[in-house]
């Protein structure tokens, strides 16, 4: 894979389906979760323009933050508790138009202002961790982001394999 990636496109759609391939091409075969997780926050983050994008783990009883690109992070988080932790606890992808209207919100940073959150299930169809991916704009993400993150999260669980410790 080359060290660089290449974007086209004139929308987010024409952005993320030119991204894909090469995210997966980062993944595949990579077996170190952490390796894995981090070019994709890396590829996120710098060809869609993301104010913070990371992975937060199931560790036992909270969501442990994984590899991340952006400013300093919330590192636990319990189930239930904010955006990342009702995602794990209800297993379904959350698109927060703008998080100071999200009940119980975890402001990990005062700059972010919407939010998507997607589960990453193992093969067993448990959430093993959650995607999330914040942008510093109310009203950021829409059923793109969703239809095209929720493919990312496959990939990073089953292009090397899961993110087991």
């Amino acid at each position: 894979m080359s060290e660089e990636l290449t974007v086209t496109g004139s929308n987010r759609e024409e952005k993320y389906r030119s991204l894909l391939p090469q995210v997966r091409a980062l993944a595949a075969g990579e077996p170190d979760a952490v390796a894995r997780l981090a070019n994709i926050c890396a590829a996120l983050k710098y060809s869609m323009g993301y104010f913070w994008v990371g992975f937060y783990l199931v560790r036992g009883e909270e969501l442990v933050l994984g590899p991340f690109q952006g400013p300093v992070a919330c590192t636990r988080i319990a189930r239930g508790r904010g955006v990342c932790g009702r995602c794990w606890e209800s297993g379904e992808t959350l698109l927060v138009e703008d998080v100071r209207l999200f009940p119980g919100h975890i402001a990990c940073n005062s700059a972010s202002r919407s939010e998507i959150v997607v589960p990453l299930r193992d093969r067993e169809g448990r959430v093993a961790g959650v995607l999330d991916v914040d942008q510093d704009a109310v009203g950021a993400f829409d059923a793109i982001d969703r239809k095209y993150l929720v493919e990312v999260a496959a990939i990073a669980m089953y292009e090397g394999e899961g993110i087991e410790p």
